[in-house]
């Protein structure tokens, strides 16, 4: 442990804070964090342990569904700069305009989407549950996914359904490409081979699996090949090399980095821990409306 890992670990049980980290986040943080994991798993974690005061070490709208399910809770997000690309592309305003023209359209969002987005859809799902939920559902009938394509994409191709996709992606996974898995599977070719749903079908195509983070985890545990090729951004791989180190893990090139993810440093965990951390707050409104969405999720889950 570092110096400023100590005061923060001593600070966080003095103020009676639970730290919640994101796998894409710096390895320096997770290892001050409580719980570690996606977004989703996080939130509820936090929520079952009945935490009195969360810090969110991810992007805002991890914090704000933390928020969601703890709402007597104190929800801090340790950046208040770090946001998600993905998450922005798809605004409450045009969401509103285009459910007007389709009145008949069910509306699905990806759990990675801001709290107001989510006051507007129908129900939520995640990349690790996404396939289960929409078996649930009368996929004949017209759906919107967003804001995901990729991901979206991937589901249709799987379930052989046909929703429509927002014009949304995440900027980091769509980055990778044929190439990049082509080049990793010739430098690595032992390796088994895993990449996010969030990458685009091309490359999910070539992969050996494509799942979500906790997915990836369970696919690790699960397989004995001594060697994997990780197609999503490299915090998950510290995660890997923690949770399994007598395997060995690639990243799918040199550098995958999600920028926001990486604003997340010890020094924002620890500014915040000393009283100048950002609160997030959403009104009534938005506490009832978005987390209806979200239960729906849970129910089916």
């Amino acid at each position: 442990m570092t110096p400023i890992q100590e005061e923060i670990l001593a600070l966080k049980r003095e103020k009676e804070f639970t730290i919640l980290c994101h796998n894409y986040v710096d390895g320096s943080v997770q290892d001050i964090a409580d719980f570690v994991g996606d977004s989703l798993e996080l939130s509820q974690k936090a929520k079952k342990c009945g935490a009195k005061n969360i810090l969110f070490c991810g992007v805002r709208f991890m914090a704000e569904t933390a928020k969601l399910l703890s709402p007597d809770s104190h929800v801090y997000t340790a950046h208040p700069g770090a946001g998600c690309p993905m998450a922005d592309m798809c605004q409450p305003e045009a969401l509103r305009a285009w459910k007007r023209d389709h009145a008949e359209h069910l509306i699905i969002a990806y759990v990675n989407t801001t709290a107001e987005t989510k006051s507007i859809v129908d129900i939520c799902v995640t990349s690790g549950n996404a396939e289960r939920i929409l078996k649930q559902l009368d996929t004949t009938q017209p759906i919107l996914f967003l804001p995901d394509q990729n991901l979206g994409a991937n589901l249709n191709a799987r379930l052989g359904i046909k929703m429509d996709l927002w014009n949304g992606f995440c900027s980091t996974h769509h980055r990778i490409s044929v190439d990049d898995i082509g080049r990793a599977k010739a430098d690595h070719p032992e390796s088994s081979v895993f990449v996010h749903l969030e990458c685009k079908p091309e490359v999910v195509a070539l992969a050996d699996a494509a799942l979500s983070t906790a997915g990836m985890l369970k696919y690790v545990e699960n397989h004995d090949a001594p060697s994997y090729i990780v197609g999503t951004e490299e915090g998950m791989i510290y995660r890997l090399r923690k949770e399994f180190p007598e395997k060995t893990f690639y990243g799918m090139k040199p550098s995958i980095l999600c920028p926001n993810m990486k604003k997340v440093e010890l020094a924002n965990v620890l500014d915040c821990l000393k009283g100048n951390g950002h609160e997030i707050e959403l009104s009534d409104e938005i506490l009832e409306q978005a987390l209806r969405p979200v239960e729906k999720m849970l129910a089916l889950s």
